[in-house]
């Protein structure tokens, strides 16, 4: 054989080889994608959140989470957070007033929702452990720092009886959503639980208040509104409100009123007005029990 006749076979065969390396290593659209993106595309497709949502009455698989309410929800559990802070510190009032700003955020990041049609069922367990911070361990340990920890043993059980409380009261509010009357919460809120803690350390402690009655009225407080939480005495929610609807001017003026008293002493009207919220659940049910008690059997 010639050296002109063996040159397009030698020719040839690199080429042939190459037909055959694409056809025994194909490659997916896929795997191009995935070959070709840098890190922190490859980052945010890994973490990215995919939840499956009704819209429509159809089922849809949603990328991605709202921003908007969620940064109230964030804004809520760094409230929480520098509640923790400042009980280290030994801030007592700087962590009651830090629990009742997360209070206030939390109660944002609902409604936030409700009004851009943000709702998501993300939002709402990030919610539930921001709530589990700010109004469970917090308060808690603010009490049991400053006082509870003074009666002993009987002082960090309660604590802890709280916190526990915190956490079922939480569970339950979620697994119970949409199948009980929105104008009623099943338990006291764990929001308004947290701030009648946070508001007896706070004017208990402006007052210097260190006698033994008034660690056995924290103890009380603390446990009563741990048993409260989880109780299955209804509390009025406000959610029936219509803020749309126009309303007397004397509604307004009571606003107004209210303002300037929380103003003069914060600490004690806010713990007059949570005080009188925790009442009325009970209140209501002895109400509500002796309205059936006096009605005439036929």
């Amino acid at each position: 054989m010639t050296q002109d006749a063996r040159d397009p076979e030698q020719e040839s065969l690199p080429s042939s080889a190459a037909d055959t390396d694409s056809a025994a290593t194909p490659s997916s659209k896929e795997e191009e994608i995935v070959r070709n993106e840098d890190l922190a595309a490859a980052f945010l497709r890994e973490t990215e959140v995919v939840e499956e949502a009704v819209e429509n009455g159809k089922k849809i698989r949603r990328k991605g989470i709202y921003l908007l309410p969620n940064l109230f929800t964030t804004s809520a559990l760094f409230s929480g957070f520098f509640a923790v802070v400042a009980w280290i510190n030994g801030e007592f009032t700087s962590a009651a007033v830090a629990i009742f700003i997360a209070m206030v955020l939390d109660g944002l990041d609902g409604r936030v929702a409700r009004m851009t049609n943000t709702q998501s069922a993300f939002g709402a367990e990030y919610d539930s452990l921001s709530d589990m911070i700010s109004f469970g361990m917090a308060p808690a340990l603010v009490a049991f720092t400053w006082i509870l920890q003074d009666i002993g043993k009987t002082g960090w059980v309660v604590a802890f009886l709280y916190v526990a409380c915190a956490a079922l009261r939480l569970a339950r509010f979620n697994v119970q959503i949409g199948s009980v009357d929105k104008k009623w919460f099943i338990g006291l809120p764990s929001p308004s639980a947290a701030a009648l803690v946070a508001a007896s350390v706070w004017t208990f402690h402006s007052f210097d208040a260190d006698a033994v009655g008034f660690k056995l009225l924290m103890l009380l407080v603390v446990g009563a509104a741990g048993i409260l939480m989880v109780s299955n005495i209804r509390y009025y929610s406000f959610k029936d409100l219509d803020f749309k609807k126009p309303v007397p001017f004397v509604v307004l003026l009571a606003v107004v009123l209210g303002f300037v008293m929380i103003s003069v002493q914060p600490s004690v009207m806010l713990l007059l007005l949570f005080g009188a919220y925790v009442c009325s659940g009970p209140m209501l049910a002895v109400m509500r029990k002796a309205k059936v008690k006096a009605k005439p059997k036929h």
